[in-house]
This record gives structure tokens, sequence and C-alpha cells, in this order.
């Protein structure tokens, strides 16, 4: 009761926002992304000198922002459709996709995408998307759909690639083929016909017209101008026209016919002359074409408005040419012309989103009334146009107007809660409280529990603190317990209470981020600051987001540790250029130069000698920062961003890690090492062909490391060559070309994988070996594998152990030392797997299965639904449904 009167006490003070006014105008021109989807943790520093966080002059000069604090902390509501039950969810969607028509299955995979959103993995996301353009059957689905994956892939960063062009020799991801309708199954992997040349010869069109001349039996006058025509042949462009040279009217009866009040110019009879003759409009200017397609619909000339309408959507090819001729598409009705030209107004996003013209072709509702009266407003178009926006600015009038024609377009009870709950997102993020309430509530109803948060939110901003908290116990009791209902509930709690909500979000799901912020910056204030930082690190050991790193170096200054500070930073940049610092107040480079006054700077040596130090020490945010700041002194380094690129992927930062490859390629001074580049851009994005090809027309080139490496590595991971010595032969050319020894310890280390898959123990152990003394610690790793296998148990243990001396903070060394080892050691190190990093699954998977062999089923199942909650694994799935099947439970297996 006591605690409950506090509560009450408490939602009776006066709330504090925590948010600025957003700036509506317009979208964002900075380039920085706002979109709640990021789940930035936003914080307003104290800007009280009495701040006890901190001390000493020098971090109060480096932070004149102040603080943050605990009162100022909040999660972004996330911009996803979250069913409560995602697994029944999907296997539900998989049915559906089973038994539907083939019509419906392209939304179907929509819908899939919009759940998996929120699982954040690019390369699902992608595989989704591309199988709704393999199923799209209409022109505008797969114009649509085939610009969403350009921009998923990100090609409007490489330089040198034109929207329009084909970037992939498969027909899916050709933008020719979009405009082809209708659903072939044999075909979608085929090879597109772009690289086919094909060229129409028109050569002695002009003769032919004269001698056709002579036949002329029917003039047509234009003022004082007239044209002569073959009479059968303009009476079979139409029915209209048979009817007048041919039917009762007079002009059946006529030479001549008066044709100047009809509106077609001279030059446009010619060319309906000369069309009816050859049956071509390539021989005519695109205004010329255009007049055509005009009298095409006043007389209703089909296959001449056809011929028109898929010439001139062959001639658009840029943004000019498209806001020109879609106006046009519009007013004739022609579709193809209109698809064309929304094809490459959607493959120039994101950038295209600047121009104040396109957007007026899709904000208003006008605007949608008239793309829909061709064909070409529908709700995938008006997801990939909000996404777009609201990564581009979240709060912009240009996102609120998208969404609104979402809205708009959404027909089934998905579309319907998700345009609803991103529209209440944003209108949260803008402060419009009262529109977004609604917007949450309307959601809410039609069946989105996750809106019932947001909705929490806005009476919270309301100042109805214990409304937003009833309602969220309500959901807390009445539904299935999920991380992210415990985490909003904390926000209206208070004490102890507060702090246990917090622990339950983590303890359901530990990848949510404020939970984490919100204890350490509670330690700061506790003036603990170096358990603040001991808290952070458990997120940042296994998640890696910007403002995590933020609050840390925020952290470390306050203590003085300012070399820390400038590690961290320094990552934080890497992984998002355009970050802002301490409330949006400072930039990086602002930062960086105020930290460099209070850390002696080494030169270019002494950064590869800290760059090997940190590698060998499988300290990868270490390795960030070195490079970062090798960068800034040796911009022209492209070979360090590649280095860049690998981090990033074994940190899991996808986005991250595929900007620094897109920037080395275009910055990439000579032409093999950009091959080598697209080849792993290909590789990234499922092209596993193509990007071997990049890699052989590389070697072609010059010989060198990362061509072969990038050959052998692609081999290795598929099935396109099943003979490994192949694979062999190739990493040991990589390893005779020039490199650093980073590189090559790697190279070293994967030969040595290869060697021990083939049996070949003794030379595996010459690769690890030789990479251990360049410094490649994870070599450790693959000579235990060996003395493993020569059943050498403790010896195996024990290298591992060497390497968990050097990197004593990495989950996977722990999980792998498991195995080497039995009983509670094996147990004790998969539980500090699990504590250094949730997200790993083996951990999860061992111990239900020791769970099973004692016959404890329900505990077992218990123990990988905790994991499968907050990620579903594959290979989890797979064992759980294996014990649901061993206990008879066939509907969930």
């Amino acid at each position: 009761m006591l605690g409950l009167k506090r509560l009450i006490e408490r939602f009776k003070g006066t709330q504090v926002h925590a948010l600025n006014p957003p700036d509506s105008n317009g979208v964002n021109t900075t380039g920085s992304s706002s979109t709640p989807g990021n789940c930035r943790v936003k914080f307003k520093g104290s800007k009280q000198k009495s701040s006890k966080a901190c001390s000493g002059s020098g971090a109060e000069t480096l932070i004149p922002f102040g603080f943050p604090r605990t009162d100022h902390l909040e999660p972004s509501i996330e911009p996803h459709l979250k069913p409560i039950q995602l697994i029944e969810t999907l296997a539900d969607l998989f049915q559906r996709s089973e038994a539907c028509l083939e019509s419906e299955k392209s939304l179907i995979y929509i819908e899939q995408y919009s759940i998996l959103s929120s699982l954040g993995d690019p390369k699902l996301l992608r595989r989704c998307l591309r199988a709704a353009r393999q199923h799209a059957l209409d022109v505008h689905s797969k114009v649509v759909l085939s610009a969403w994956l350009r921009y998923e892939r990100r090609e409007d960063e490489l330089e040198g690639v034109s929207p329009v062009d084909c970037s992939s020799r498969f027909i899916l991801e050709c933008p020719k083929a979009t405009l082809v309708s209708g659903y072939d199954p044999n075909s979608i992997y085929d090879n597109c016909k772009c690289y086919q040349e094909c060229a129409k010869s028109t050569d002695s069109h002009i003769s032919k017209v004269k001698t056709l001349e002579e036949d002329s039996d029917v003039s047509f006058c234009v003022g004082n101008e007239e044209i002569d025509c073959i009479r059968f042949k303009i009476a079979a462009l139409s029915r209209p026209l048979k009817a007048m040279l041919y039917g009762s009217f007079k002009e059946s009866k006529s030479r001549k016919i008066d044709f100047s009040h009809t509106g077609t110019s001279v030059e446009g009879m010619r060319a309906v002359d000369l069309y009816s003759r050859t049956r071509r409009v390539d021989l005519f200017p695109p205004e010329v074409v255009l007049e055509l397609l005009s009298f095409a619909n006043r007389l209703c000339c089909e296959e001449m408005k056809s011929d028109c309408d898929i010439h001139l959507a062959s001639l658009v090819s840029c943004i000019e040419d498209a806001l020109i001729l879609i106006e046009y598409g519009l007013e004739e009705r022609a579709n193809f012309l209109v698809a064309s030209c929304l094809q490459v107004l959607l493959r120039q996003l994101p950038s295209s989103l600047y121009n104040p013209k396109v957007m007026k072709m899709f904000c208003s509702f006008e605007a949608k009334e008239r793309l829909a009266s061709a064909g070409h407003a529908s709700f995938i178009l008006y997801y990939f146009l909000s996404q777009v926006s609201m990564e581009v600015n979240t709060v912009s009038n240009v996102t609120v107007m998208l969404l609104e024609r979402l809205r708009e377009c959404a027909a089934q009870k998905w579309q319907k809660a998700l345009a609803l709950h991103q529209l209440g997102c944003v209108l949260l993020e803008r402060q419009e409280y009262a529109s977004a309430q609604c917007c949450f509530e309307a959601a809410a109803e039609a069946s989105h529990v996750y809106s019932l948060a947001g909705n929490a939110r806005c009476r919270f901003k309301q100042g109805q603190w214990y409304s937003a908290y009833k309602l969220m116990s309500s959901v807390i009791s009445e539904y299935k317990a999920v991380g992210w209902m415990y985490q909003e509930r904390s926000l209206y709690n208070v004490g102890k209470d507060k702090i246990d909500d917090l622990n339950t979000a983590t303890e359901l799901d530990p990848t949510l981020v404020f939970p984490y912020k919100y204890r350490a910056v509670l330690k700061a204030e506790e003036k603990q600051t170096t358990a603040a930082i001991l808290e952070i690190d458990r997120i940042i050991g296994f998640k890696l987001e910007p403002d995590c790193l933020e609050l840390r170096a925020w952290f470390l200054i306050a203590i003085e540790d300012y070399g820390s500070a400038l590690r961290d930073v320094r990552a934080l940049f890497t992984l998002d250029p355009n970050y802002r610092m301490f409330d949006e107040h400072i930039s990086g480079e602002n930062l960086i130069e105020f930290l460099n006054l209070k850390v002696q700077q080494g030169s270019q040596a002494d950064c590869w000698m800290q760059l090997y130090d940190r590698w060998s020490c499988l300290d990868d945010i270490g390795s960030l920062a070195v490079i970062h700041q090798m960068l800034v002194n040796d911009p022209g380094k492209n070979l360090l961003r590649f280095r860049q690129f690998l981090l990033l992927l074994r940190l899991n930062c996808q986005k991250a890690a595929m900007r620094c490859l897109r920037l080395a390629r275009n910055l990439s001074s000579s032409e093999h090492k950009k091959l080598v580049y697209e080849g792993w851009i290909l590789y990234d994005t499922g092209h596993r062909e193509e990007a071997i090809a990049r890699a052989d027309e590389s070697i072609s080139i010059q010989r060198s490391f990362e061509a072969f490496f990038l050959k052998a590595y692609i081999l290795a991971d598929t099935s396109l060559s099943p003979e490994s010595s192949y694979v062999i032969q190739l990493l040991e050319e990589a390893i005779r070309c020039p490199s650093d020894g980073l590189r090559k310890g790697q190279a070293l280390n994967n030969l040595g994988s290869i060697y021990v898959d083939c049996g070949k123990l003794d030379e595996a152990t010459n690769c690890y070996m030789n990479a251990l003394e360049i410094k490649h610690t994870r070599a450790h790793q693959g000579l235990a594998r060996i003395h493993f296998l020569r059943n050498q148990r403790k010896a195996a243990y024990d290298e591992m152990s060497k390497l968990i001396e050097k990197a004593c903070s990495n989950a996977s060394v722990y999980e792998k030392r498991s195995e080497y080892c039995d009983g509670l050691m094996a147990k004790n190190d998969l539980n500090m797997a699990t504590r250094l990093d949730p997200l790993r699954t083996y951990p999860y998977r061992y111990r239900a299965a020791v769970l099973m062999d004692e016959q404890k089923d329900n505990d077992a199942i218990k123990e990988v639904s905790k994991a499968i909650a907050f990620k579903p694994d594959l290979q989890m799935l797979h064992l759980r449904a294996a014990f649901y099947e061993s206990i008879g439970d066939l509907k969930s297996a």
C-alpha cells in the first residue's frame, strides 16, 4: 500500500518533457537519421553546475552541456509491428502463403517483411522483398518492389551506377523486366536480356514511305496542308476510324477529309499516316509520339496507344523526364509510361525525396487519387515511400503526409495497424500527443497490442502518469509477458518497483537497450561511475549501438579517462559518421579535436602497432578506433576502409559495414581493387556467381591477396566448388601475394580450417602456428580443434584457455572451450558465454539438451523458448520442434 501511495503521489507531480520541439518543416538535409526505429534512447543533459557525476575542470570543459539524468531518459516506441506471439504469427503466415492464390502471395511476403522488421536483420528483410518481387504479377508491384530492393542495397551510394541501369544479371532485379506484367515461375531465376545486344535497324524507312505514297487514296486536311494516306490502313487503326471511312458517314465518300478541328497538328497527322503504314513509333521524336498517344486515345486506336505507351516508357531516364512525362501518362491513361516514370522516381530515392516536385506527385490526397486512376497508388508504394521518409527525417511534414496516404491505402487489418502505429510514432516524436494517442488507440483496436505502449506514452506525455501505469499493468496481466511491457511500465514506476521492472525487461529480452542505460545513469548519479561503465559494458559487449558508446564516453570523460573516451568516440563515428553527441550539441569532429588535446597522438607506425595489439586481443572496438585514426591521418589508405568493413561485419553492424565497403569501392584508385569491393557487395546480396566473376576479372588485371581471398572465401562458403583442393590452392596463392600480417593471419587461419576438414592435421597445425606468429590469436581455436581430434582433450582445453587470457570478454571463446570439458566446468563456461552475449544460441541448446536427457521435458522447452522470445534462431526452432514432437505436441512442433 505504501508503494502504491508513493506512486500516486509521484503522478501528482509536474511532468518534465524530455523532447525539444521538433523542426517539422520539410526534409532533413543533413543526412542524419532520426527514425524511431533506430531505438535511440533519448536524453537531455543536465546543465546544473552542481552535478556530482563528474569532477575536474577538464571534464567540465569538455562537456559544457552537463550529464544525462535518469528522469530525462526514455526509449523510443519502435515503428514496427511487434506481435506478442511472433512464432505463431509467422507460422500462420507460412500456412496462408502455402494455401493462397498466386495473386495474393506477394502481399503476404510484404506482411512478413513488416513483422520481421522488428528483428533488424537486413538479409532476412531483403529475402522477404525478393520473394514479394518474385511473386508480383502486375507491373506496378514489380516497379515498387524492384526499387525497394535497390534502396535496401543502397545502390544510390555507388558512384557511376545509373538508377535505370541493370546492376544484376537476374531478371528479378532488372528495371526493364519490371515493365512486363505477369508471372512465369520458370523464368524468375533467368538472366535478364540487358546484356544481350538487340538493335533495330531504322534504315531506308523514308524510301519505303515514298514507295507507298503512290497508293494514297484519301487526304486529311489540317489547315492548308493535305496529308495523303491509305484509306484501309487508317481505317484499320480503330473501329471509329473504320466507321468514319467505310460506314454511313459522309467521309466515306470523300476524297478529302477536314481534320483541322480534331486537335491534330500537321506533323501529328503525317506521323499517323506513317504509323498506319509501318506500325512503328520509334521513327518519331518524343513530342510527336506524345501527340500520337493523344490521337490514339481520342479515336480508340488501342494498338497505336500501346505502342506509344511502351516507346515513351523506354525513353524515361532521369527525374526531369519522369516529372514531365508522368503528367502526360496520367492525362492519357498510359499505364506503362506512368510505371516507367514512377520507376525512375523511386529508384532515385532517397535523393528524389528532396525534390519538392517529386514529393508533390505523392504526398497529397489529390496526388494519390491521380495515381490511383492510373492503377499506380497502392499500400506497397506508400509503405516504401514512408519507410524512406522516416529514415531521412521522422518528424517532417512529408513523412506525416505519406503515412496519411498509407493509412488511406490500407485495406487489411494488419495494414491498418501498421499505418496507424507508424503514424502514431511520428506524431509522438512531433509532440502531437493527442493525435498520436488516437492513432495508437486505433492501431490497438486493429489487434496490435504493442500500440498500447504508444498509447501509454502519450498519456504520460499529457500528464496522465497513473493512467499510463494502469494501462501497462493491465497489458502485463492480460497478455504473455514480453520485455517491452515491463520496460514501458518502468517509465511510470518509482523506486525499487522501477528497477524490478527494468530487471524483468532485461531478463525477458536482454537486447533492450534502455534498461542498461537507465541503470548505468542511475549508478552515475549515485557517484558510482565505474559501476556505471560496467553496466553499459554489458550491452556493448554483444550489441553495439552508437548511443551506448556515447554514454560510455560520457562516463569515461567523467573519470578523466580521455584515451578510452576517444576510443569510443572514434568507434561511434565509424558506425554513424553523422551522429551528434551530447543531446546533439557536438559533432564528432569537434569532440575528437577536444579529446586529442588530452591524449598523446602517435604516428601512423604507432597506429599499426596498436592495431596489431588490439587485433590480437580480439578488441574489435579498439581496432575500429585505431583504423578511424589512421584514416584521418591518411584518408587515401582505402584498404583500411575494407578493414573497417570486416570488423563491422564481425560486430554484426551490417548496415555500417556495407556503407564502409561502398565507400571503399567509390574511392578505389585502381580497377582491380574496385572489382574486389564490388565482389564483396555482390556476395553480401546473395549474387555469389557474379561475385566470383568479379574476383576472376580482378585477378586477370592484377594478382592480389584480396582477389584470391575473396574467391576462396565464396567457394568455401558455397557448394559452387566441391573440391577443397581448389580452395586451398587459392588461399596459398593469396598468401604468396603482398599483404599485411593481419590479413595473412586470416588467410592462414582459413587455410588451416580447410586442412582440418580434409583430415590433413599436420598441415593445419603449421598454418595455425604461422598465424600465431603474426599475432592472429584466433588460431588458438584451430589448434584446440586439432588437439581434440587427436583425442587430446586436456590440451584442447588449455589451448582455449590461452585465448581466454587474451580475450577474457569474448563470449565465443568460452562457448568453444565448453566443448572440451564436462559437467560443471562446461556449464560454467556456457553460463559465462550467455552472460557476455545472450544472443549466442549454443549455450541454450546445450542446456536444453541436458535437461531433455534428464527427462525434464518442460524445463528443456522453457530454456529454448527463453531465447526464442528475443532471437528466433533457426536451430533453436528446429530443436524446440523436436522437443515438442518427442512429447507428442505435434501442433506446437
